[in-house]
């Protein structure tokens, strides 16, 4: 699900997701997969250029660890939680699946554009479904797993591959902070945003369904996040944060802003019902 015309910084680019980098795409809506979330748990290198995850090696991943991960860099910004569609046509990046196939399906979606570069920060992507051609191309549905920080360029051919550490929320400095209040007024500004989206666009006018689905504060924070598509800028700010409730607040801000303009244009619409 995507939120309408998301009013965010200027410096925001008009880039979509679902797309691969050079730029072979796949644009099919993500099917309705029943995931059960897995986490990245500590791990032994097997080789020195990749991570080797095991599901069922136990423990959660330390922010201090430090391993070695295949990246993707893409024109998005994939969210933990959120479920990613691609096609890998290019050379190198099928190299990298067929080594996936043999060794772990997950690897790391970095985001990247041509006038910020290459970020720091980004979201390891489990395949959890994957066709593979006749021609050697390879379509994929992804999951977004945990966050991590580039902390070292190990190679970057045929493709990229990092050292990274795992990123984590910190608590709040304000241990005061109600998290679940804060959770409940973005999840109402969404509801809004919603149904006036609706309305501007000739939809049937109904009552819109929870948006949180009992998901604690973090996990729902990054959920908004991944509905802020058209805004892969903003999207990546809100990945890098550490710090849930600030997360939350500039959610609710952007979402407060985008409500004010869709309630300016529909105030428009009424006046003027051909505009």
């Amino acid at each position: 699900m995507a939120l309408p015309q998301l009013l965010h910084s200027p410096s925001s680019s008009s880039l979509t997701p679902k797309h691969c980098l050079n730029p072979h795409s796949l644009n099919p809506s993500p099917s309705s997969l029943s995931l059960n979330p897995s986490i990245l748990s500590r791990r032994r290198r097997r080789n020195p250029n990749f991570l080797r995850c095991s599901a069922s090696s136990g423990g959660s991943p330390k922010s201090d660890d430090v391993l070695e991960l295949p990246l993707f860099p893409l024109p998005l910004v994939l969210f933990p939680g959120a479920i990613l569609p691609l096609q890998i046509f290019e050379f190198r990046y099928r190299m990298m699946m067929h080594t996936l196939l043999q060794t772990d399906l997950r690897f790391g979606v970095i985001y990247a554009d041509s006038t910020t570069g290459t970020a720091d920060v980004g979201c390891v992507g489990e395949v959890v479904k994957h066709e593979r051609l006749v021609d050697d191309r390879f379509f994929l549905i992804c999951k977004g797993q945990e966050r991590f920080r580039v902390t070292n360029l190990v190679r970057t051919k045929p493709y990229l591959v990092a050292e990274v550490a795992w990123l984590e929320d910190r608590p709040s400095g304000d241990g005061a902070e109600d998290l679940d209040a804060l959770s409940s007024e973005v999840e109402s500004y969404m509801k809004d945003v919603i149904r006036l989206s609706n309305r501007l666009n000739g939809k049937p006018e109904k009552e819109v369904q929870e948006l949180r689905r009992n998901l604690f504060p973090t996990p729902f924070s990054f959920f908004v996040g991944s509905t802020f598509e058209g805004a892969p800028r903003e999207q990546q700010a809100l990945l890098e944060l550490e710090d849930t409730a600030m997360r939350l607040k500039r959610e609710k801000e952007t979402l407060k802003n985008t409500l004010n303009y869709l309630t300016a244009a529909s105030a428009v619409k009424d006046v003027f019902p051909t505009a």
